[in-house]
């Protein structure tokens, strides 16, 4: 067995309150968003407000080059809605351009190599960012707070810049071999050609992000639409084209985003509320079918683990087969964020968002201080199969987000950061509140095993020596330890409104940033 990489013990504050509460992988977004719901924010205005902060606080996850999926569930609502502003490829996408080297890469999926890794990075990686167009859709619909009012807090952040600590650090060194091949990803993240540096002691440097403040703040005054067929569009079609990219006016002109209904699925006296699509709902779907036969002891034990194991496995077998993810392998550093939110009337978002990659195309668009997502990274390059790449197709993901309901009221809401190791958190988590009346804080730090396909599992080594040995005797079972980096589990938050009328949230125990903040003057 290897020496353990850390010894100390992790821990995170759970937030209760009277209000609502707001759950991020970073606190400074957390902030935000509790503060838009103290000015009479819903859920859903305190996930954008949060989000719009996350393009500031933690770019290489999110951010006005992304996409992802939301689900919403309003006070007293039947069922949930799902904003669906998921991956798209541009109309002008040729296939031809993606031509295979006979190689396989194995950069969060299985793929075979693309000559010049067009698909993995710079201007022919990009998918149409519907991000803000989601954002929008969901505030439309389901907010009210002025939209100026959500994104100013980021706009504020962003001509303070981003503080360099350590996290800051590793992250950009970890991706500054394709950020130096294009000039204004250099310019901003390689400052001297290096990483910024998190000074030893005394107060971290800012690193200003391009043009993204000027682009909040046009975004913040002339609305949504500017992003899409305004002067910022112009700016993204104008950096798109100069760099011999594909993404055009018409295809953020053209911009389709959604509002369609959830994916409801039983599970003992819950109903999970899930993002249909393309999406990990269909797999969570499989797996939930799967454990509601089983009946299990009052605490995680081997059993459960191993009921757990089969489920996932066999699920993911039938994605493989049918829906066109691979089998994973290698690394998997995806830039997921989740964000999760309760209202003080018990409204729940459950926000996922993504640039696929860590720091996406690694290319930064020089008019508009845009970090662009690689979303054409999750197309099979391979003609001829289920995810296969072509223009204005839809990709599959592994996004997974959910509100639980319970007596046709919202009960909490989950999901995860993390790649492929999203759905098995996603499910564990809601296992643990379901058949283990767990706590938000004793789920978030219930030990956890991960299954990312239908072989291979990651133990965590803080489980109990019953559980790690029986499993451990288990076909492709590794022992592994629980560590900021490199990263062997997803990064799940959640929000709960609990029998005591109190409103609970938790981030992600591991992570250095993340947090859950109550609604100002409404602490329990």
């Amino acid at each position: 067995m290897a020496a353990l990489m850390q010894n100390w013990v992790v821990r995170k504050p759970v937030a209760a309150s009277r209000g609502g509460v707001v759950a991020s992988q970073n606190g400074v977004a957390a902030t935000v968003g509790a503060e838009i719901l103290a000015a009479g924010g819903s859920a859903v205005d305190a996930v954008v407000a949060a989000a719009f902060a996350l393009a500031v606080r933690e770019p290489w996850n999110s951010g006005l080059g992304g996409i992802g999926f939301m689900v919403v569930q309003p006070p007293g609502g039947a069922r949930a809605e799902i904003v669906d502003f998921g991956p798209i490829a541009p109309a002008g996408l040729d296939t031809a351009s993606y031509a295979l080297t006979g190689e396989t890469i194995t950069e969060l999926f299985t793929w075979p190599r693309v000559e010049g890794d067009r698909n993995m990075h710079g201007p022919l990686s990009f998918a149409i960012p519907s991000a803000v167009r989601g954002y929008a859709l969901a505030v439309e619909r389901f907010g009210r707070t002025p939209w100026r009012d959500l994104v100013a807090p980021a706009v504020a952040l962003a001509r303070a810049g981003l503080p360099v600590d350590w996290y800051v650090t590793l992250k950009t060194a970890n991706a500054a071999e394709d950020l130096r091949r294009y000039d204004e990803s250099r310019r901003v993240w390689l400052p001297d050609n290096l990483p910024p540096v998190c000074p030893s002691s005394g107060e971290p440097p800012a690193l200003i992000l391009g043009r993204l403040a000027d682009t909040l703040s046009r975004l913040a005054e002339a609305g949504p639409d500017d992003f899409y067929q305004g002067e910022i569009a112009q700016a993204i079609a104008a950096d798109s084209a100069a760099a011999g990219g594909v993404l055009s006016a018409a295809d953020l002109a053209e911009c389709c985003v959604r509002i369609v209904p959830s994916l409801e699925i039983a599970y003992r006296s819950y109903a999970l509320q899930a993002a249909r699509g393309l999406t990990a709902a269909p797999t969570l779907a499989d797996v939930i079918d799967r454990l509601s036969s089983k009946r299990f002891p009052q605490a995680p034990d081997a059993v459960y683990f191993e009921t757990l194991i089969d489920a996932l496995q066999q699920a993911y077998h039938a994605r493989l087969e049918g829906l066109g993810d691979v089998r994973p392998q290698g690394s998997d550093d995806g830039c997921t964020t989740h964000i999760t939110a309760i209202d003080r009337e018990g409204g729940i978002a459950a926000l996922t968002t993504t640039l696929l990659s860590s720091f996406g195309s690694r290319y930064v668009l020089p008019q508009t201080g845009i970090l662009m997502n690689n979303g054409i990274m999750w197309f099979d390059p391979r003609p001829g199969r289920p995810n296969s790449i072509g223009p204005g197709k839809r990709a599959l993901t592994n996004m997974c987000p959910l509100v639980a309901t319970r007596d046709g009221r919202a009960r909490f809401g989950v999901g995860a950061s993390g790649g492929r190791r999203i759905l098995a958190s996603v499910v564990q988590m809601a296992s643990f509140i379901i058949d283990f009346a767990m706590t938000p804080e004793e789920a978030a730090h219930q030990p956890r095993i991960d299954v990312s396909g239908d072989t291979g599992i990651a133990i965590d080594r803080r489980l109990a020596k019953a559980i790690r040995e029986r499993l451990g005797a288990r076909r492709g079972a590794q022992l592994v330890e629980h560590t900021v980096w490199p990263q062997r589990f997803a990064c799940p938050n959640l929000v709960m409104r609990g029998e005591d009328g109190l409103n609970y949230g938790i981030s992600d125990v591991m992570s250095p940033w993340s947090a859950a903040v109550a609604e100002p003057g409404k602490e329990a």
